[in-house]
């Protein structure tokens, strides 16, 4: 037995240094890039094909991520719900204050506090994927041109603060108009770097801003973002009562 788990030891120890080098091998480094008028330039060039300045208009969207979670979003006051089945969930996202319900009863206090930390972490990664070209000019943002092999240019975009993950970086591809078609990422949640997304099936919100619907990861599965809705009043996004009520 004392040799047969010798071995088996020898063998989990080979297939960690083999996954270790296969993910050293499958990722691609951060690529280097040049800060600068070029940079910026191509940062506008994608606010505008995507319409930054309509979106900045918009007070209130909601939207289906991917059939798992339904979220509100009050862009003027910075409140948000997020329904994750049973459980709803209202917060400041400022703050990261809030209440949370499941099946409408109110939880308690430390529960909450659990939720809350999850809803947070919703909003931050499903709102990201809703429009982050709007988060290209975050605090604790720099923006670099990244000439690719082809001859064309690419924006680098990297997070030294904010959301929850920081220190994550994006590659955004973009066409000749400058809406993005895809980006490769370097960030913490995955092992691999530079596994790209698509962003594709682009729509035109009532507000004028634009939208990507769905995102093919590394062609191995696609999120969508299902029945965006997009206003200046609650009616436009089919409420008729203010969840954020007792946030105020």
């Amino acid at each position: 037995m004392k040799k047969f788990l010798k071995w088996l030891g020898i063998v989990l120890v080979g297939l960690i240094v083999l996954i270790f080098l296969a993910i050293r091998i499958a990722s691609d480094p951060l690529p280097q890039g040049q800060e600068g008028p070029e940079a910026e330039a191509l940062a506008a060039k994608m606010l505008n094909a995507t319409q930054q300045l309509a979106w900045n208009e918009t007070r209130y969207v909601s939207w289906n991520f991917d059939n798992r979670q339904q979220l509100l979003w009050d862009r003027e006051k910075h409140f948000a719900q997020v329904v994750d089945g049973d459980i709803r969930v209202i917060l400041n996202t400022e703050t990261q204050k809030g209440e949370a319900w499941e099946k409408e009863e109110p939880l308690s206090e430390g529960i909450t506090d659990k939720y809350l930390e999850k809803a947070w972490a919703y909003f931050c990664n499903h709102s990201f994927w809703l429009n982050a070209p709007g988060k290209i000019y975050d605090p604790g943002t720099s923006r670099k041109l990244v000439k690719m092999k082809d001859g064309s240019a690419a924006l680098l975009v990297s997070y030294s603060s904010g959301g929850v993950t920081p220190g994550d970086s994006y590659l955004w591809i973009l066409d000749e108009t400058g809406l993005p078609v895809k980006w490769k990422m370097w960030v913490s949640l995955l092992p691999i770097g530079g596994i790209e997304a698509s962003w594709d099936d682009w729509e035109t919100l009532p507000t004028g801003g634009k939208a990507a619907t769905s995102h093919s990861i590394a062609s191995l599965f696609t999120l969508h973002l299902r029945d965006i809705r997009a206003g200046n009043d609650l009616a436009s996004v089919g409420l008729h009562e203010d969840p954020f009520t007792s946030l105020e």
